[in-house]
């Protein structure tokens, strides 16, 4: 009985686990972190939406239906659901080719795809895609929605909006000349407030600040810009309509590459936002849980006229500033969003389309993780390869074959990293003495420091077994040291999860000493990003100099105290 029973608890919902001891403090928390969430999401779902080649309510339908089913039935405590920048490239080119109805099959497919893969324990399977494959199609992402922008941001008049890259910009290049004073004006005005308004407060979002000023001065100077009333004809009031797709059997295998796409970016970027959830609030969340949920909400979306959704990163991270406890959170949010609709949907016309071009060029660089892309092109060739080999095709191709790419390079260099750790060479004297340094049974390990060691290679699919070092933090000593001495290989991957690890050591008062690293691993180590982060004095050659740095540290922290 207590197994069946352990088992049905790790399939159920953070939902369920939370309300079973609520109060009224987390009511009031998850309260005001939902109206504040509902506020950010409602200008980013219509942004969205419009960038994708949607109406703004189809955003607004699939934040609120989406948004209370991945809170309700997911694997995360604070994980927000919604329509995201991720899918904006994918969904407008699957608009192109096979119309709207063929969009909402192809959500629905992807929906079935992700409750399949959440029920088979796929949940994991997500960390076998190399973090410069990631980092490759996010940041050919975030340059193609950024280029989707620059006609609305600038006022440009143009007749159609090409779907490929480089037509768009020779279009946009050939038609700069029509550019509009008011609306690049506005649009700038508007990208400065959202800019600066984190430096006065972290509690009001820079995105409703400018959306609200920018509005109101479009309204009352009466600047002849385009508006979401003058393109779309406003948003409707009230909540949407119940509305299946038409099926259309002549799609089914056309859809099958896009309906894995979209399945695919939709896992990456959930799991990705619930992650970075659990290292804000200390949780931990349920892989398989949270893809069950998120194919739940795709299937439902398109019967209420919305567009694919995933887990949020940025309107998560909101949430938890903004005080979330549980899921009820996500689901207020939610709520807000339909109280939008009821009462204040006509108010949505006045929104100028220079204002939302803002809103998305910041959201297009905060989401192509930049400062992460930076750290990768200092560390070895072959990832720089991968991350550009993925990148390029991004933008000037499609996804799917960006990814496809950058998978089959990878997986080229991950055995030939695998060959070329195995050597074969003779036991001589010299190895034997130098051994000696290495070897744990003759050492004193003081209570200050717990040692770990990590057996085989820290490539992509194994790297976040690494975790487990910090799962029970406050159980952890002053000291970590990572025993390397059986680790055979390491990629930028696994150099990441170390650069994560010695992170929340440090942030926790603790130390992380790294010791008898081979020939191909220390090549990796010895980057100056990953020393500087580390730090170079914390990376030696074997145990008993990491025991000895490791009391060195220890006595200075105590100096320190005492003086």
């Amino acid at each position: 009985m207590e197994t069946s029973t352990s088992a049905l608890n790790r399939w159920l919902p953070k939902s369920f686990t939370a309300l079973q001891h609520y109060t009224r403090k987390d009511f009031v928390s998850d309260l005001a972190a939902g109206l504040t969430v509902g506020l950010v999401a409602l200008p980013l779902a219509m942004a969205f939406a419009i960038a994708s080649g949607l109406t703004p309510q189809a955003g607004i339908y699939c934040a609120v239906v989406t948004g209370f089913v991945i809170s309700a039935f997911g694997g995360s405590k604070v994980q927000i659901g919604g329509p995201t920048g991720a899918f904006v490239v994918v969904v407008f080119g699957i608009i192109a080719k096979h119309g709207v109805q063929g969009l909402f099959l192809c959500t629905m497919m992807a929906g079935v795809i992700l409750v399949i893969m959440g029920l088979t324990g796929m949940g994991r399977a997500v960390q076998f895609i190399p973090r410069p494959v990631v980092l490759g199609f996010t940041n050919g992402i975030a340059v193609l929605i950024a280029s989707t922008q620059i006609r609305d941001f600038f006022g440009i008049r143009l007749d159609t909006n090409p779907g490929q890259f480089f037509a768009r910009m020779h279009e946009i290049g050939n038609h700069f000349s029509t550019f509009s004073e008011e609306a690049t004006v506005l649009a700038s005005l508007s990208l400065l407030v959202i800019l600066v308004m984190p430096r006065y407060s972290k509690r009001v979002p820079g995105y409703i600040v400018a959306l609200v000023l920018g509005t109101l001065t479009a309204h009352y100077f009466h600047l002849e810009v385009d508006t979401i009333g003058s393109r779309f004809g406003g948003v409707p009031s009230g909540l949407p309509h119940l509305r299946l797709p038409e099926f259309r059997s002549e799609l089914i295998l056309p859809l099958i590459s896009p309906a894995l796409t979209v399945a695919m970016l939709g896992a990456i970027e959930s799991l990705m936002s619930a992650v970075v959830a659990d290292r804000m609030t200390g949780d931990k969340h349920n892989p398989n849980t949270e893809l069950v949920a998120q194919g739940i909400a795709n299937i439902v979306s398109p019967i209420f006229g919305g567009l694919p959704a995933t887990g949020a990163i940025a309107r998560t991270a909101t949430n938890i500033r903004a005080g979330a406890r549980t899921p009820v959170a996500g689901m207020l949010h939610a709520v807000t969003l339909i109280l939008i609709l009821m009462f204040a949907a006509p108010l949505a016309r006045f929104i100028p389309m220079a204002v939302l071009a803002a809103i998305l060029l910041v959201v297009s660089y905060n989401m192509g993780e930049w400062a992460e892309t930076v750290r990768l092109l200092r560390l070895n060739f072959s990832s720089v390869l991968v991350w550009a080999i993925t990148f390029v095709l991004t933008v000037i191709a499609d996804l799917t074959t960006a990814v496809e790419f950058g998978m089959v390079m990878a997986a080229l260099i991950f055995i030939r990293k695998i060959a070329d750790t195995t050597t074969v060479s003779a036991v001589t004297k010299d190895y034997i003495l130098t051994g000696r340094a290495h070897v744990l049974h003759d050492k004193h390990i003081p209570d200050y420091v717990e040692i770990y060691r990590i057996q085989g290679a820290l490539l992509f699919g194994s790297a976040q077994k690494l975790g487990v070092v910090t799962d029970h933090m406050e159980k952890l000593p002053r000291v970590v040291i990572l025993r390397l001495r059986a680790m055979s290989a390491i990629d930028s991957t696994g150099i990441g999860e170390i650069e994560e690890v010695a992170k929340r050591l440090h942030e926790s008062g603790r130390l992380l000493v790294l010791c008898g690293a081979h020939e191909q691993p220390m090549r990796m180590m010895s980057q100056p990003v990953f020393e500087a982060e580390i730090g170079k004095e914390n990376i030696l050659p074997n145990i008993q100099s990491a025991l000895d740095r490791a009391a060195e540290w220890v006595n200075q922290q105590r100096a320190v105290t005492q003086t």
